[in-house]
């Protein structure tokens, strides 16, 4: 089975407000980008990884893959003005032999290696597969200030990444929002609109996504009970230490 993942890591962030984007944020020794990178080349089943950047952000990150040794791993290309379009110029370079596509947001850097699997499994025998929490809050639709309904949570989750999709499945979803010029969230909103199923197995809640400054002393915590990222133990010489 041929597996490949996108991970989408245009964006600006700035909801952070920081100097840089989020996802070249220090955390521990490498950025946070870098400990996602790590995640999924620790994973034997994924060989390669299709990250999205803006282009001004390429030549310094391909530094930081150098350091980490994962130039091999991590193919770089431009991303798009939205999360789609830079998960879809990722899919456009994927092997036309590729089995099961795996999406992952940048920002998630403490995604387990298994939980990778367990995605990748579900959709080559399901044909989709998402990762998503159970809703613990009070969910009210809100119009213009005011409650209209009450949700009911025992049927609402909280989605994360990583997302896995059947190749064809996949494609023939971004032709189908390509040509209505529908925009989602996500992926699997893509897949679901096409009334393909869309199996949801158990996220974690350790598998944060780093999008406001009050995420970062959480990952830190996360990080230092962690191991470095990367297919090393340490980055290599001239590398951030």
């Amino acid at each position: 089975m041929n597996v490949a993942a996108i991970i989408p890591a245009a964006g600006v962030g700035t909801r952070m407000k920081s100097p840089s984007p989020k996802q070249f944020i220090p955390l521990g020794d490498g950025s946070v980008l870098i400990h996602t990178l790590g995640k999924f080349a620790a994973c034997s089943r994924v060989p390669a990884a299709c990250v999205s950047l803006r282009e001004a952000d390429m030549p310094g990150f391909r530094q930081e893959l150098e350091q980490w040794g994962l130039s091999d791993f991590a193919r770089l290309i431009a991303g798009g003005a939205h999360r789609q379009e830079s998960v879809y110029n990722g899919f456009k370079e994927l092997d036309s032999g590729t089995d099961i596509v795996v999406v992952h947001d940048g920002v998630r850097p403490f995604v387990e290696p298994a939980m990778i699997e367990a995605v990748i499994d579900t959709a080559a025998e399901k044909g989709s597969a998402i990762v998503a929490l159970p809703c613990i809050d009070t969910v009210k639709q809100v119009e213009r200030q005011r409650v209209v309904a009450t949700l009911p949570r025992e049927k609402i989750v909280m989605v994360q990444t990583p997302q896995a999709f059947r190749y064809d499945i996949l494609e023939e979803a971004f032709e189908k929002a390509r040509a209505d010029h529908y925009y989602a969230s996500d992926e699997s909103c893509l897949v679901e609109r096409l009334g393909y199923p869309v199996t949801v197995l158990l996220g974690s809640e350790r598998n944060i996504k780093i999008t406001k400054p009050a995420d970062l002393p959480l990952a830190e915590l996360f990080v230092r009970q962690s191991s470095s990222p990367g297919v090393r133990a340490e980055p290599q010489s001239g590398g951030s230490s």
